[in-house]
């Protein structure tokens, strides 16, 4: 009798403790959440009803906040991808790339079968070729540039106001 006591009492507490030894969000993980959360939210488009599906490359740093739901209600459907294969028969609104190079989202969006496609890049700070979003991401902040031909050609409408925060920088 006293062990099962014991048991209980051990079990409850570390289930009460489990939410410490959960991973926790950094500040920084906070704020591309966020402005990805936020591109896509204010962005439309032209043949789509209900949220996109956001394909996120397995290479991204971000991967995990961006496609773990736990507090946070994400404005797009996230699907982690591997490989270009997988990339091509997904049926993505939009990309989110990690260590992928411009070159690779040039010629990924060139094969793909989809008009309307937001592309979004972790690891094009140039932001000249590529993705219509760049993050740029320094010391902890974490801010946005816009590729406005990669973005006039992605099939996608933009907030202007979207656009005026990454002219800005008012976004952080």
């Amino acid at each position: 009798m006293r062990f099962s006591h014991r048991f209980i009492l051990l079990l409850s507490l570390l289930l009460a403790s489990l939410p410490l030894y959960a991973q926790r969000v950094t500040e920084e993980e906070k704020s591309v959440r966020a402005i990805v959360s936020g591109i896509v939210s204010y962005t439309h488009w032209p043949a789509l009803s209900g949220p996109p599906r956001l394909c996120i490359f397995s290479s991204a740093r971000f991967v995990r906040v961006l496609s773990e739901e736990a507090d946070w209600a994400f404005p797009y459907q996230p699907l982690v991808i591997r490989t270009t294969q997988e990339a091509l028969s997904a049926h993505c609104d939009g990309f989110y790339f990690g260590n992928e190079s411009p070159a690779y989202q040039v010629e990924l969006t060139r094969h793909y079968p989809v008009n309307a496609l937001l592309l979004i890049a972790e690891q094009n700070t140039e932001c000249i070729i590529g993705s219509a979003f760049c993050l740029i991401i320094n010391n902890d902040e974490v801010k946005f540039s816009v590729n406005l031909d990669s973005l006039a050609h992605s099939g996608v409408r933009v907030n202007p106001e979207v656009l005026m925060l990454a002219r800005n920088q008012k976004h952080e």
